[in-house]
């Protein structure tokens, strides 16, 4: 969680809060979608996170794909930005958030996939036709508009 959110949070404890956040679904060339299975509540999501305070949002999201995958993007293609009752979310330890979503896809990166401790359990590529059922669901409307945007 980056140190804006963190430095709110002992203000103002679990109510909601507005969190920008920008994500990115990596295809590879086979057009399977990288997943990451997330280490505090076990399910399946592509690398994102909070943008910092004065931070540019492509930048937050190379940040996210290099800490949390190990890759780094050479291409960000925006793909949409995503908000509303299906994006709020509550952490195991009661933080609650309302994310606007700012989501990219990433075709072409370089790199070594390497999980970052404490927040990625696994990393996997899966075909568009066969994700895992257990999706973070902050994660489905990015997801279905990436879908779309494949025709599938």
């Amino acid at each position: 969680m980056s140190d804006y959110i963190m430095d709110l949070r002992k203000r103002v404890g679990h109510i909601p809060l507005m969190q920008c956040g920008a994500s990115v679904i990596v295809e590879n060339e086979k057009g399977e979608v990288l997943l990451q299975k997330r280490s505090d509540n076990g399910l399946w999501c592509y690398a994102g996170g909070s943008v910092e305070l004065y931070e540019r949002v492509e930048d937050a999201a190379r940040r996210e794909l290099l800490e949390e995958t190990g890759l780094v993007a050479d291409e960000l293609e925006l793909l949409g930005v995503f908000s509303g009752k299906e994006t709020q979310y509550t952490y195991p330890n009661g933080d609650m958030v309302s994310n606007v979503d700012i989501v990219f896809v990433c075709r072409k990166y370089h790199g070594q996939l390497a999980c970052e401790p404490g927040e990625v359990e696994s990393l996997k590529f899966f075909p568009p036709d066969a994700l895992p059922p257990d999706l973070f669901g902050v994660i489905v409307p990015g997801l279905r508009a990436y879908l779309r945007s494949r025709g599938l």
